[in-house]
């Protein structure tokens, strides 16, 4: 089998990247290690940047989104009984998020990419990349049974961490950077109407938590919990209880709405970065090349900036024979990478409560907050860092 760009990984980076490379005139084939139903189903992001939710309206995938996404104006900010609401539109010139669950972004491009995209295999798992450092690298990959050949121009590593992609990288010539955090994320999934109309990220003395949806009927929360954290251990009255109490303000308006829990996940909280992100003819993108914690909703936008950069820059080297944009791929994506990690970073240590934290610690992330919630400068930061850096 041959194509132009071997995709490895139909989560949204991937399936994105056919969809653009399609539309510009580019062949593709992406291979998927897991089945389909697999991919529409597992749970990761649910926040889109302006970036993410403009792109997908020129690749021709945005109809189901701008019908069922829930558009954002702003975040609440919760700290010290307080609450502030960080308004998006005000702070960077109209800009806004939209929730729409990375399930329903890979839905949509599945859909589009087999009705009149290249191929897509499913349970087509990819073994290695050769030849990466040659006009000709190639994909092993076992699809049905036999192990078969991608023979590409282009390879995209948008397999994730534990893909094969960034093994073909020379361990000599790679540089890895990452930070893990003594804390994790409990995740719920409840059948019950959002809280609040917008997220909120509360700090507390107790930890951080946040609110969140995935639609006006079901709400997604998060508790901060110890690394080693088993979901199970936690009792839906106990995770309810926490909640309440972590989200308590002066405001006798607010009240937590409860209903059923139908999923419990423990997320790990680390930072990650792979550099460079390109070799020869493989370029990585996404959690092949990074992950973010998920404080500051960036890693899917993370994603979808890689493969934007790598769309363009293939373009335009096929329409006009310029591969400046092709050679500094990594360049230009790091930029955007580190601007995001430092995001995140901030996010996580001003709301988060780590296990040895001090007085003091407490005192400088109150001060923190305060600072974000009283200088413009300081607002407008946050506002433009979470509706999405420049592309």
């Amino acid at each position: 089998m041959r194509t132009t760009v071997g995709i490895i990984g139909a989560g949204p980076a991937g399936l994105l990247l056919a969809r653009l490379l399609h539309n510009a005139g580019i062949e593709s084939v992406v291979l998927e290690s897991r089945d389909r139903a697999y991919v529409e189903q597992r749970q990761r992001a649910g926040i889109l940047e302006q970036g993410t939710v403009d792109v997908l309206r020129e690749a021709g995938v945005g109809a189901r989104m701008d019908r069922e996404g829930l558009p954002h104006d702003g975040i609440e900010l919760r700290f010290d009984r307080r609450r502030h609401r960080v308004d998006f539109p005000a702070l960077t010139g109209g800009k806004q998020v939209m929730v729409y669950a990375q399930t329903e972004v890979c839905k949509d491009l599945i859909a589009a990419q087999l009705a009149d995209g290249g191929p897509l295999l499913f349970e087509a798992e990819a073994l290695a990349v050769e030849g990466a450092d040659t006009d000709g690298p190639r994909v092993r990959f076992r699809h049905e049974g036999r192990e078969q050949t991608l023979d590409c121009d282009y390879v995209v590593g948008c397999d994730g961490f534990w893909g094969v992609a960034r093994k073909a990288v020379p361990e000599e010539l790679s540089r890895t950077y990452e930070r893990t955090y003594p804390y994790a994320w409990l995740g719920i999934l409840a059948d019950v109407a959002p809280s609040h109309d917008e997220l909120i990220y509360n700090r507390s003395d107790r930890g951080f938590a946040l609110m969140s949806m995935r639609s006006p009927h079901v709400t997604r929360a998060y508790l901060q919990v110890p690394a080693d954290t088993d979901a199970e251990s936690w009792s839906d009255d106990d995770i309810w209880a926490e909640l309440d109490r972590r989200l308590e303000v002066d405001d006798p308006t607010w009240r937590l709405a409860r209903g059923p829990i139908t999923s419990k996940s423990v997320t790990p909280m680390r930072s990650y970065v792979h550099e460079p992100m390109r070799h020869g003819r493989l370029f990585l993108a996404g959690d092949a090349a990074h992950i973010v914690p998920p404080t500051g909703a960036k890693g899917l936008n993370l994603a979808v900036g890689d493969v934007i950069t790598f769309a363009r820059a293939l373009t335009t080297y096929v329409e006009k024979g310029d591969a400046e944009a092709l050679d500094t791929y990594s360049e230009t994506c790091l930029r955007r990478v580190w601007q995001a990690e430092r995001f995140s970073y901030a996010m996580t240590t001003m709301l988060h409560r780590a296990p040895d934290a001090t007085a003091f610690d407490d005192k400088i992330q109150l001060a923190q907050l305060d600072r974000v919630t009283t200088s413009r400068a300081a607002e407008t930061d946050l506002a433009e860092a979470y509706t999405g850096f420049p592309v």
